[in-house]
């Protein structure tokens, strides 16, 4: 089974989805989607498949967002759309794609619920938090 994350080295929430991912023992496609963004297509697919809308796909912090005046609520998805596309810093991130699901990993966590294989060991986010016990059963959710 193929997971994919488009994953962005430098977010620590992205960083923790991935070593997840590579606690159940499997080695994803990495997309660092800064450099090589997704289509147009396929992050509208993304997008719809996780549950959100093209707004909660939106990444503000540390984004133009504000400069672009994509906070304005009579931008049509297209439009927004076509900002993240034109600047793929906007896209939040990590979105992970599994054949069980699509999910936009914040927090890094949601990832457990689409991965095809359970954790086969403990693991610690960066920050210290047990997310996983020594079993591979999740701490807490």
């Amino acid at each position: 089974m193929s997971v994919t994350i488009y994953h962005n080295p430098a977010c620590g929430t992205s960083r923790n989805t991935l070593a997840m991912i590579r606690n159940a023992g499997i080695e994803p496609q990495i997309i660092e989607y800064l450099s090589a963004p997704p289509d147009r297509a396929t992050l509208q697919d993304m997008i719809r498949q996780a549950g959100l809308t093209v707004r909660q796909a939106i990444r503000e912090k540390g984004t133009p967002y504000a400069e672009l005046g994509l906070g304005d609520p009579a931008l049509t998805d297209d439009q927004l759309l076509d900002a993240m596309l034109a600047h793929p810093i906007l896209i939040n991130r990590p979105f992970v794609v599994t054949e069980l699901g699509v999910r936009l990993c914040r927090p890094s966590e949601l990832v457990l619920d689409i991965l095809p294989s359970p954790q086969q060991g403990r693991f610690t986010k960066e920050d210290g938090e047990v997310v996983i016990d020594a079993q591979g059963r999740r701490v807490n959710g």
